[in-house]
Formats: structure tokens, C-alpha cells, sequence
């Protein structure tokens, strides 16, 4: 020991001194040294993002040609800045594109807006012809020489709506076409038969009933509502049991974890099982028994749930009734009485109860997003010919309510019993864009105090509350939605921040999201005695596949949404139209159009100087004094279109002479829509959720 001692203070000689060096520069070289993901532009540099979720910046002259989707190695050179080393993996072997001709040059375009905005073509196809859809394989990568391509299928014209479309899901590499072993398995599935599974609760007797948007063929979810002897309530959220038919390790299971959601498009469907499922043996069809999972709640007259419990069940809708019928009922349709006799007095109790649930998650402080979502109206040929949106009625607020407690009844079932399962998590909102949202209020001078640092649901509850009557209220619930994290699923319960909820997962949808599924197959096992399906690393990357699969739904519904936004706006382009600004930036304003389509002004065309005031989202005329800030109503025409990256050009006509305060009324939900993902497209409140 003293030997040890003696020698520990010594000082190492010159021979040993040197390789303790070495490995520390070793160390700190390796400690340089990060894997990311490029995710696109930003300000002229490359974003890239490592594994836990820190964004890297590099310049394009130091990535070594890589393109959105592809995983790298880069050494920073700064606290955020990194230089590409290596690339490690290409994301887009194969590209879709319009195939363009200038002057004997051949070009695509390809359809995915993150890359290249043209790529140079090598053996193209003899019989090709320019505006044709092509899916092309990269033959040369930028590293190498120049990022080139060539031509192996021809798809179709672009002038086409259908082939567009189909181009737009190819390229995002979405599954359409189910794979025969899938199919034969689906075949194989039988209606649901309580002699098949006697263990079952049968709750057929009960008057429950659907309630979808007409042109809904899945039906997930069943309600019903019973009186109870005490004056209490019981709501039953009846939920297809998918995990009946869809087995752990089978075919079915495999191409749906692969899926992970079913894709909803304009005028099209890409669902997440056959259709022999979604639409058929599993879908909660009238007038059918069907296996199903039942949350059911004893709800007192405050709308506190006192006892709860999870059952596996047997049930049998007695009714399909559809949103618009039900809203007409609500507001007092003498038709829709007669129509809906058997169900009318249930309902109005059921609107009743989901008052009071509403008012007690409000309470409790949740953050409710009025937003309503645009849709396309199409012709025969699947080209859209009018914007619409979508409104949320009473009756889709009741199911929504209900399908909320369903979800919090679960969640909350399997903290309690330790059950290995998918939470929905939504963490606090993001420090930094928090202070842009406080800045931005203070700027148009709303007391932004309170959710400066650390703001709870309700403090931003409080402000769309209080700012409803204002003029800017729209934008106000845009910037609060984008101040929020993006929700996601954990094997954790991490609580949902929006909702105000401790414990929450996804339930209500598992004919259309996997989680749901996952969930539905652990309640099973709690119930049956068997051990859990999944767990450990298998339930994790469930998760984190999840999560990627919902944000890649989201990323395909937007592009379609963006693609039939500028085909209608193609037939538009030289006229006149009413919008409000709904984005900012140094290169100009993002202009949301009273017929709901987003354009751009970019601030090149503006005769004046503009700086840009981060802080405040405005831009501000250094000769003029004009201002432009968010909300502010203004008069455009549309300049032109560009159909590939689907960008609708606009030019102001309003005169360079101050800023006008107020917004038309009729334009409030529409900026909300455009506005909510940083102008490249919409988010629906249930995506939170």
C-alpha cells in the first residue's frame, strides 16, 4: 500500500506521460464525432439531428452531398456546427419526379420538396416525354461527381390529378398494395361468434350506437349510456377488439406495425389493415355482434368519474348515425327527432354528460384548439375544385369527450397495475419558442407574464380565454399550438401536458392506429392472466416506430393537402383575392388566401427595404415606415404556380402605407389552419391529442 502510495505522486515520465495523451485526444476526437440525420433546410444551411434530438447546422459545401433522410458521421466544429464526414446510409435510392426537357437538357423534379430542386438525368427511358411522372434510381451521388439519375418507370402524365397523387405517395414511400400472405390471412378472419370465446361479457342488450362522418367505412368506436339507480350515469366506450384477429408475430401484425397508421388523403384512403378488417369482420357495423373492448365509467352529476372498469365484451351497435345528422338534432331539427327516434333522448343525455366532462378537463386546465381543418371538394377526375373546412360540430366534441375519458380510464387502469404499455406523452412546451409566444403577445401588448418560464395548461388556457374577442385571436392560438412539443408514445407514463391528464394513452382507434392496438392486446393479457406481449426493448421500439409513423402520416397528409391546394390555385393564377398574413420571415410573408390556400410574397418583389423583427413576427419598411406583422388583412394577386413543388406565388397590391389592426372575421379560422406548422401546412387538434 505504501509502495502504491509512493509511486502515485511521482511524476510520470516523458515514456508514460505519452500515451495518457494520446488516449485523451483519442477521447476528445471520439467526443467530436456525431451520427445525425439531415431533416432539411434552414436559412441556407443544412439541418441535422442526432439521435437525442439536438439539431446540428452545416453548411452545403461541407455535407458531402447529403440529402434530406440521410444518416451521417460529422465533427463539430462549433457548439452546434458540424462539418459531414461521412455519409453513412442514403435515404432516397429511388427518386420521384416530373421528368422536364430544357433545351435538350433532361432534368427531373422531384415531387419530395426537400431535395434538390432539379437532378440531372443519364439513360432516360426512350420513350419519356417531358411533364411525365418517373420514378428514378440514383446512379451517382454528390460526394461522387454530381448527384444524377436514371429513369426505370414511367408513371404518367402530371397534368393528372390521380397520377400526381399516386406519385406523392410513392415518393414518400407509403404502402398501398397489401401482400398476398396479408390478404389470405385477413380472408381467414370469422365474425365475431360468442361461442367462439364464451368468456366474454355480453353487453348486447345495451342501445349503443356509432357516430362518424359520412364517408366513414371503419367504424373504431361504439357509445352507451345508462341510468343508474343512484342518479349516476355509465358511459360504455365500446372499442373493436382488433387484437382478437390481428396475432402478435403473424402477417397481419407485421404489415401492420409496419404501417403504423392508416394515411388520409384527398378522395383516398391508405389504410393501416385490409379492408376485409377495417371496413368488414372488425369494424363496429349495425345490426352485427362484434368482439370488442369496453372502458366503462360511473360518472356522478358533476362529471367525476367514481368507478371504473376494463371488459372484454361482446357487443352489438344498434344504430350508424353520422355527425351532421346528430348536430342537426342538437339543433333542433324536427326531421332529424323523427329520424333518430329510437336514439334521440340518449343523445341529448349523452350531450349533457359530455358538458360536464368538458368543463371539468377545462377546470383542470386544459388547452382545447379550436381549429378546423380544410378539405377538398373533387371532381370526377379526383382534381379539386373547392376548399372547405371541416367544422367541429357538438356532436364530434361529445365523441371526442368521450373517447378522452375512454383514453384516461386506460391509462390510468395500467399505471395502477404496472402494465407494460404505449402512453400518449406530451411533454411542457419548449422553453424557447415559449419566450418567442411571450414576446410576441407583449408585442401587441397582452400581459404574457405568466407563461414566460414555466407556464401550466392553464396559464395558456387563460390567454386564449382572454384574448378570444381580439382581432389577432387566431394567430394567438397558432403561435400557443406551435409553442407545444409534439406529442408522441413512451412506455413511460410521462402525463399530456395539453390535456392536463396524469395518466393517457390511445385506445379508442385500433383498427386505425397501431398503439391502440398494442394497448388493446396488454388490457387482454391483464384480463386473460397472460403475461404481457410486449415489453422491454420490444415495447420501446414500438414506440419510437409509432411516433415515425405518425409524424410520416402527418408529413404525406400535408403534401396532399399542399399539392391539391396549388392545382386548384393553378386555375387562379392572375386574379385578385382577399388574405391575411399568417407567417413571417427575412425573405417575406406567407399569406393565407380567404378561399384557404397559402401563398408567398416574397420580400424581393416589395418596393422597399424590410427588416425583420424576430421578436415581434413583423416585417418593417425602412422608407416607408410600413409594417407587416401577423393577422394583418392584405390584398394579393396570384403571380404564378409552381406545380412540382407545389408553390403559389403571390404579389401585394395593398399600398405600402401603414399597417391595418383588424381581421376579417371570416378569415380567422383559416389563418389558424395554415399557420399552425411554421407555414408548410396544417395540424389538426387530434394530433396533439
Amino acid at each position: 500500500m505504501k509502495s502504491d502510495t509512493r509511486y502515485s505522486n511521482r511524476r510520470p515520465s516523458a515514456r508514460s506521460e505519452r500515451p495518457a495523451r494520446d488516449m485523451r485526444a483519442q477521447r476528445t476526437q471520439k467526443e467530436q464525432t456525431v451520427q445525425l440525420t439531415v431533416r432539411g433546410m434552414a436559412r441556407g444551411a443544412i439541418r441535422m439531428e442526432a439521435e437525442d434530438g439536438t439539431i446540428y447546422t452545416c453548411a452545403k459545401e461541407n455535407a458531402r452531398g447529403a440529402l434530406f433522410g440521410d444518416t451521417v458521421l460529422a465533427e463539430r466544429i462549433g457548439r452546434d456546427r458540424v462539418i459531414v464526414t461521412k455519409v453513412l446510409t442514403h435515404a432516397h435510392e429511388n427518386i420521384m419526379g416530373v421528368l422536364r426537357v430544357h433545351d435538350g437538357v433532361r432534368v427531373i423534379q422531384p415531387l419530395e420538396r426537400r431535395l434538390p430542386a432539379e437532378i440531372a438525368v443519364a439513360d432516360l427511358h426512350a420513350e419519356a416525354e417531358d411533364g411525365e411522372i418517373v420514378r428514378t434510381h440514383v446512379t451517382r451521388w454528390e460526394d461522387e461527381g454530381g448527384l444524377c439519375v436514371s429513369v426505370e418507370e414511367r408513371i404518367g402524365s402530371f397534368e393528372q390529378a390521380t397520377y400526381a397523387l399516386d406519385a406523392l405517395v410513392m415518393s414518400m414511400r407509403l404502402r398501398t398494395d397489401f401482400p398476398e400472405d396479408v390478404l389470405k390471412e385477413a380472408d381467414t378472419c370469422r365474425p365475431a361468434d360468442l361461442a367462439d370465446d364464451p368468456t366474454r361479457e355480453d353487453l348486447r342488450h345495451l342501445l349503443s350506437f356509432t357516430i362518424d362522418g359520412r364517408d366513414a367505412k371503419d367504424f373504431d368506436d361504439s357509445v352507451s349510456l345508462e341510468q343508474l339507480e343512484n342518479g349516476h350515469v355509465r358511459l360504455g366506450v365500446h372499442i373493436a377488439d382488433v387484437g382478437h384477429y390481428v396475432r402478435p408475430g403473424t402477417a397481419l401484425d407485421r404489415e401492420a406495425f409496419a404501417r403504423g397508421t392508416s394515411v388520409y388523403l384527398p378522395g383516398r384512403v391508405l389504410p393501416m389493415l385490409p379492408e376485409q378488417l377495417c371496413n368488414g369482420v372488425c369494424s363496429l357495423r349495425p345490426n352485427e355482434d362484434k368482439f370488442t373492448m369496453t372502458a366503462l365509467m360511473e360518472i356522478d352529476d358533476a362529471g367525476r368519474v367514481v368507478d371504473e372498469r376494463i371488459a372484454r365484451t361482446i357487443t352489438c351497435s344498434k344504430a350508424r348515425l353520422v355527425y351532421d345528422d346528430v348536430n342537426a338534432l342538437f339543433n333542433g331539427s324536427e326531421q332529424q327527432a323523427d329520424a333518430m327516434a329510437a336514439v334521440a333522448d340518449t343523445l341529448h343525455q349523452m350531450r349533457a354528460l359530455a358538458g360536464k366532462l368538458r368543463a371539468r378537463r377545462q377546470a383542470q386546465g386544459c388547452i382545447d384548439f379550436e381549429i378546423e381543418e380544410p378539405g377538398f371538394v373533387l371532381d370526377e377526375n379526383g382534381e379539386p375544385v373547392e376548399i372547405i373546412t371541416r367544422e367541429r360540430g357538438e356532436a364530434e366534441m361529445m365523441i371526442e369527450d368521450f373517447m378522452l375519458a375512454a383514453n384516461e380510464c386506460v391509462a390510468r387502469f395500467a399505471r395502477e397495475n404496472r402494465l407494460p404499455l404505449l402512453y400518449r406523452v406530451h411533454e411542457k412546451p419548449d422553453a424557447e419558442k415559449l419566450a418567442m409566444f411571450a414576446d410576441f403577445l407583449d408585442g401587441i401588448g397582452v400581459n404574457a407574464k405568466g407563461i414566460r418560464h414555466n407556464a401550466a395548461p392553464g396559464d395558456i388556457r387563460a390567454i386564449l380565454e382572454k384574448t378570444k374577442e381580439r382581432p389577432e385571436y387566431s394567430v394567438i392560438t397558432a403561435l400557443a399550438l406551435r409553442s407545444m412539443q409534439k406529442a408522441r408514445y413512451d412506455v413511460a407514463p410521462l402525463g399530456h401536458y395539453g390535456l392536463a391528464m396524469a395518466d393517457y394513452c390511445h385506445f379508442t382507434s385500433p383498427i386505425r392506429r397501431y398503439p391502440d392496438l398494442v394497448v388493446s392486446r396488454a388490457l387482454t393479457a391483464k384480463l386473460t392472466g397472460q403475461p404481457a406481449p410486449l415489453t422491454g426493448e420490444a415495447l420501446a421500439d414500438a414506440a419510437v416506430r409509432s411516433s415515425e409513423r405518425e409524424r410520416a402520416a402527418i408529413d404525406a397528409e400535408r403534401a396532399a393537402d399542399k399539392l391539391m391546394m396549388a392545382r386548384l390555385m393553378a386555375h387562379h393564377v392572375g386574379e385578385d383575392y382577399d388574405g391575411t398574413i399568417n407567417g413571417v420571415s427575412e425573405y417575406g410573408m406567407y399569406i393565407t388566401l380567404s378561399n384557404g390556400a397559402e401563398g408567398f410574397v416574397p420580400v424581393r418583389t416589395l418596393e422597399d427595404w424590410f427588416g425583420f423583427d424576430e421578436r415581434r413576427m413583423l416585417l418593417r419598411g425602412e422608407r416607408t415606415g410600413t409594417v407587416f406583422s401577423l393577422g394583418q388583412p392584405v390584398r394579393v394577386k396570384v403571380q404564378n404556380v409552381e406545380l412540382t413543388q407545389c408553390n403559389i406565388d403571390l404579389t401585394l397590391l395593398t399600398p405600402l402605407k401603414g399597417r391595418v389592426a383588424s381581421v376579417p372575421k371570416e378569415n380567422r379560422n383559416a389563418i389558424a389552419c395554415a399557420a399552425l406548422t411554421g407555414h408548410k401546412g396544417r395540424v389538426a387538434s387530434k394530433r396533439m391529442t
